[in-house]
């Protein structure tokens, strides 16, 4: 595994962006517009994937990064259960019920590499140096 000397550049972080454009996308439909609980929570909770994943990076040390690493599997799948919801209110038809939920498996297996990898290296992190 390569190493990151920014947030940007780590490949869950980059999905999980695209995850949360894509949440924005799906809650801006009418079908959405009048459930503002919802539409707030999977909002929130999946722009925390991404905002977890980067904290926990400029942390600057591993035990810290594993944290916050683990809250966005959290979030993952908060939001998982949310597109379940959003699902079963028909705000969503199954394809793209199915496009968001394989995109929060991919995130949450690369969460769980990541987190793997860090646990097994050596590197305690940067600000150890």
């Amino acid at each position: 595994m390569a190493k990151f000397e920014k947030f940007e550049e780590i490949e869950a972080w980059k999905k999980a962006r695209k995850l949360s454009k894509n949440i924005y996308l799906q809650t801006r439909k009418e079908s959405f517009q009048n459930d503002f609980a919802l539409t707030n929570q999977i909002r929130k909770s999946s722009g925390s994937i991404m905002d977890n994943i980067a904290e926990g990076f400029d942390r600057g040390g591993n035990k810290e990064f594993i944290q916050f690493l683990y809250i966005a599997k959290g979030s993952a799948s908060e939001t998982k259960s949310q597109l379940y919801r959003a699902l079963d209110q028909s705000y969503i038809q199954n394809e793209e019920f199915e496009v968001l939920y394989t995109l929060v498996n991919e995130i949450t297996l690369m969460l769980g590499k990541l987190i793997s990898y860090l646990r097994n290296s050596g590197y305690k992190g940067s600000k150890y140096k």
